[in-house]
């Protein structure tokens, strides 16, 4: 089987970089010895190389994470993605939207099948295309009547706002094999990580064939690094892999389909099931907030002190746009309370909520949550017309049919899944301390956020204002936190207002379709 996708490769530039990446690297590090001031690139003549391989060997990398390097990918699927390059919390991206931007028909991954296994793939991609075409106009009129609702004395903009929230519903039946192009931005070490371990599960192809360009391209660059790049791990000696070696046996569709059934029972019909948090959370807070001010408790009680970490009225830091909490002395007492999670999630909004790269999660190995029964997410407003959620199903139905001929054909799992669906389910334990999830829930309680994110979010947020009500006081969307602090105007989206007046409204009576 070839080592190379039927449909065009993969495209990697590199769009800026450091001058002397390498040399910086190692200036930094002798700077740390140097009793004559700071060690500039230019300073290093000959000899560095040793002192490079060295510290490397020593893993003193924290030298390597000054350079940073901006690449833009072309022709990558939204699999690889989630999958790789946004599963760790080192990097910065910018791509486009599968919300915003419609998606075309030509615009996916095609791997190295052939025969009857092609055949059946690239008739799959036409058919979901299709599908998303025409669920897209079924849902036009739905969202329409409900912009209708919200906005009674006016017409809103039916490209911008109607077309495409329906656009926004209807990719759940895209392809997780479409293509998708980005920015990505990662420091020199990240990037030696990204080649040390590209071979793994689960775009073990894709993830080697992008991998190697990005390097390609830092070598072309500064060929320097050639003195400290390690060769990739074969996939068999990852841990994943010995393992499965092992349990061989014990991979049937029943194993599967089991473990499935009894995490989704353990949510309790939450998409987000608070699992674990620490004893004395509250108390812990107000006395790290005392020991910041240098106060007794007689001069700050508890509530008062989580009062002035967390409500707006008080923290005024709280109202601005920019998040300036991990800057606050104040505000830094949020990472001391931490809460754990169990959630499931489509694959298309999973992508969202990993771009939260500070509420880290332990993600699957895709292939082994799959079986060749139908598992996805059904939107909350395809539910609302019987016979919208009728199509729905039928397509859903037709997808894990596809996949499932596609492994009695013989097709590898890791190709077989570009062809299951964004709505396919996803599932996972996301931990994370306050400080960062109090952003998070900012960002994804406002009614414009990815409506499973923000299903996610109020679960989170409710659960814990039931074990932590002072705390959960304060887990709020962005509106309600800049009325708290005076800050006008009340709604930072302008133009993207949602039509609901959230800031009034209490956790319990918040509810959307769009």
């Amino acid at each position: 089987m070839s080592d190379r996708f039927l449909s065009p490769e993969p495209v990697v530039v590199l769009e800026k970089a450091f001058v002397r990446p390498f040399k910086n690297f190692v200036a930094t590090a002798k700077t740390c010895y140097s009793g004559k001031g700071v060690v500039r690139d230019e300073d290093l003549i000959e000899g560095y190389e040793l002192l490079a391989q060295s510290i490397y060997q020593a893993g003193h990398h924290t030298t390597l994470q000054h350079a940073h390097f901006q690449f833009t990918l072309t022709n990558v699927s939204r699999q690889f993605i989630w999958s790789f390059l946004h599963s760790h919390p080192f990097y910065n991206s910018e791509q486009v939207s599968q919300r915003y931007v419609a998606v075309k028909p030509e615009s996916f991954s095609i791997p190295p099948l052939s025969g009857e296994a092609l055949d059946l793939y690239i008739a799959g991609v036409h058919e979901q295309m299709e599908a998303y075409k025409k669920l897209n106009e079924m849902l036009l009129p739905l969202v329409d009547a409900e912009y209708a609702r919200l906005f009674p004395r006016q017409r809103r903009n039916f490209n911008r706002d109607v077309k495409k929230k329906a656009q926004e519903i209807a990719r759940y039946v895209v392809p997780i094999g479409a293509f998708a192009y980005l920015y990505h931005t990662i420091s020199g070490v990240t990037l030696l990580r990204y080649y040390r371990l590209c071979r793994q599960y689960d775009t073990p192809l894709e993830q080697r064939l992008v991998v190697e360009k990005m390097v390609q391209a830092l070598l072309d660059f500064d060929p320097e690094y050639k003195k400290i790049l390690e060769q990739p791990l074969p996939i068999e000696s990852t841990p994943e892999y010995q393992f499965y070696q092992g349990y061989a046996e014990g991979m049937t569709a029943q194993a599967t389909e089991r473990f499935l059934d009894e995490f989704d029972v353990s949510l309790e019909g939450r998409v987000s099931k608070l699992i674990d948090y620490k004893v004395n959370q509250e108390a812990v807070l107000a006395q790290s907030v005392r020991e910041v001010l240098g106060v007794p408790r007689a001069a700050l009680d508890d509530a008062a002190a989580i009062r002035l970490a967390l409500d707006p009225g008080e923290n005024r830091l709280l109202g601005e746009s920019l998040n300036l909490t991990t800057l606050s002395k104040i505000s830094r007492t949020l990472f001391h309370p931490s809460y754990t999670f169990r959630k499931k999630l489509s694959h298309t909004a999973d992508s969202q909520d990993q771009r939260h790269r500070m509420t880290p999660a332990s993600r699957p190995i895709l292939f082994a949550h799959t079986s060749d029964r139908p598992d996805y997410i059904t939107p909350a407003l395809i539910k609302i017309d019987p016979k919208i959620e009728a199509y729905y199903q039928e397509v859903m139905s037709q997808c894990w049919d596809r996949f499932a001929r596609m492994k009695r054909l013989g097709a590898p799992l890791e190709y077989a899944l570009y062809l299951l669906p964004n709505a396919l389910s996803i599932r996972f334990t996301e931990s994370s301390d306050l400080l960062n999830l109090h952003h998070k829930h900012a960002m994804r309680l406002c009614y414009n956020a990815q409506e499973e994110i923000w299903r996610a979010s109020l679960d989170e947020a409710q659960q814990i204002k039931e074990v932590n009500p002072s705390i959960g006081s304060y887990l709020l969307p962005p509106c309600t936190l800049r009325n708290m602090a005076g800050t006008r105007p009340v709604c930072p989206e302008g133009e993207r207002y949602c039509g609901v007046k959230v800031w009034r409204l209490d956790l319990s009576e918040y509810q959307r379709i769009l």
